[in-house]
């Protein structure tokens, strides 16, 4: 006899596993990537078969208003997996990621602290803040000395507002603040900042010239760019001086007023400058955002497909034909993860007989370990401490190593590589991390308001954040928000 509906269920709900883990993501991936790589190997795996199994019943039982509203992207049966605050591909370090109802509670993770070790290289300041921009300008480095850090450093600690980067990710009213900077206009409002909090700063690392392998980038972007640049950074300033706002011209007592119009051969120049601008930041950005998901096809081929898929999906007895899945779970396995499209997001580090783009020794660099609240981005950190120092900064390494309760290198962060080595290694571990989660893990991780708060919840973490060693990439990373402006304040799912 067949089977109820309801027993179906039950059974797949008596060994079903689900929660929350975290994840040691590497350099160079984006956060969407690491999902669809675990999904690779979760999707056909013995300890997620009873999830897949549970929602397989669930489908079954569906109307049919309800499969056609399911997406193509979703009709593929999979772990349901998502993430509780994003990593930039240039950040490596602690992912949260929810699977199956789990993926319910990553919302809150959203506003706990976190804690951050990152490397800032002195002598140059770049348009996005980090190692991976391009130079807008240089310098003088000869009398930066870790006392000047140390001291610069207490203007960070404690609460404050904070300029997001801002040639490369803000727009006013749907555009972006370089054109404003270019057609001489005035902004229209004033620029947003956040209200951030540094609870714990240290300078834990001072690498004198000569004694570090960090880099600035070779490219250097054109001298129009640079005055575009600079103009709105001048904005900034006056805003955070209380001398300048809405209204204010990016340019205003500078170069040219707001009321002259550059001369033709300017505007030409100008225009010439700004359009390859804008196509190499868009191929940034396809890189870095577009790529981590499918090209799309057209509308009407997309509805062709979908109507072939149900008709599919009916023969099929009301699933659509599943993919053929992996190998990998038990028995033979891949030799390597398939490269998707959100790997290998950033350049190569240099030959190691590449040239510095520097005479003689070059720069200092400082690593600097930080817990911050939500909202905080790093690489402004990086940049401003070289604006206030005189010379010029940018962020040239970032670790993730606590969000919350989770730790990099504690028994509930699985490290990366595991996945690729079978499920009889990566399994009992995630089942662990996700038995854990349901027995002690399950209430709302410390939103924290104070520094109080942030020393009980680092208590809680058992210091180990403290004590977990960054990893010495030689490729350098970014910041734990997305670039271009993506703010980590969604929890993203796939399924």
């Amino acid at each position: 006899m067949k089977k109820s509906f309801a027993n179906l269920v039950k059974m797949a709900t008596d060994t079903v596993v689900e929660g929350v883990f975290a994840i040691n993501k590497p350099v160079g991936l984006s956060s969407a990537q690491v999902i669809r790589d675990c999904q690779t190997y979760f999707n056909p795996s013995a300890l997620f078969a009873p999830l897949l199994a549970q929602e397989k019943a669930l489908r079954e039982h569906e109307s049919k208003y309800q499969k056609q509203r399911r997406s193509r992207a979703k009709r593929q049966l999979q772990v349901k997996i998502g993430h509780g605050g994003t990593l930039d591909p240039l950040a490596s370090g602690v992912l949260i990621l929810g699977v199956g109802k789990g993926t319910k509670s990553l919302q809150q993770f959203l506003m706990c602290t976190k804690t951050y070790e990152t490397v800032v290289l002195f002598g140059a300041s770049t348009d996005t803040y980090d190692r991976v921009g391009r130079i807008i300008k240089k310098g003088k480095y000869d009398e930066v000395t870790r006392e000047a850090v140390e001291k610069v450093l207490g203007q960070f600690r404690g609460k404050f507002k904070q300029m997001p980067p801002l040639y490369s990710a803000l727009k006013m009213e749907g555009k972006p603040l370089y054109e404003y900077a270019r057609e001489g206009k005035a902004i229209p409002r004033e620029i947003e900042t956040r209200d951030v909090e540094v609870t714990e700063m240290e300078l834990v690392d001072w690498y004198e010239p000569g004694t570090h392998d960090h880099r600035w980038p070779t490219d250097e972007a054109e001298q129009t760019e640079k005055n575009l640049v600079d103009s709105i950074w001048r904005v900034a300033k006056k805003q955070e001086a209380g001398g300048g706002g809405a209204g204010t011209t990016p340019a205003e007592g500078e170069q040219q007023s707001s009321s002259s119009k550059p001369k033709p051969e300017q505007e030409d120049e100008e225009t010439k400058a700004l359009a390859d601008w804008q196509s190499k930041k868009r191929e940034a950005e396809e890189r870095v955002d577009g790529l981590v998901r499918e090209d799309q096809p057209s509308a009407s081929k997309r509805r062709k497909m979908e109507q072939r898929e149900m008709k599919a999906a009916e023969r099929n007895g009301g699933e659509p034909k599943a993919e053929p899945m992996m190998s990998g779970a038990l028995g033979d396995l891949p030799p390597q993860l398939p490269v998707g499209k959100g790997s290998n997001l950033i350049p190569p580090p240099p030959a190691p007989n590449t040239p510095p783009p520097w005479e003689g020794k070059g720069p200092p660099a400082a690593r600097i370990r930080m817990t911050v609240t939500s909202g905080f981005y790093v690489r402004s950190l990086c940049h401003d401490l070289g604006e206030k120092l005189g010379c010029g900064a940018m962020m040239a390494e970032l670790c993730r190593s606590r969000q919350g309760q989770f730790v990099l290198g504690s028994d509930n962060c699985l490290e990366y590589a595991d996945i690729t080595k079978g499920e009889e290694v990566w399994g009992p571990k995630v089942k662990s991390m996700l038995d854990l989660w349901n027995t002690v893990g399950t209430s709302k991780p410390n939103v924290v308001e104070t520094a109080e708060d942030t020393k009980a919840e680092l208590a809680v973490a058992d210091g180990v954040a403290k004590d977990s060693p960054m990893p010495n990439a030689t490729v350098v990373a970014t910041e734990g928000e997305p670039r271009q402006g993506a703010a980590e304040t969604t929890a993203e799912v796939e399924a």
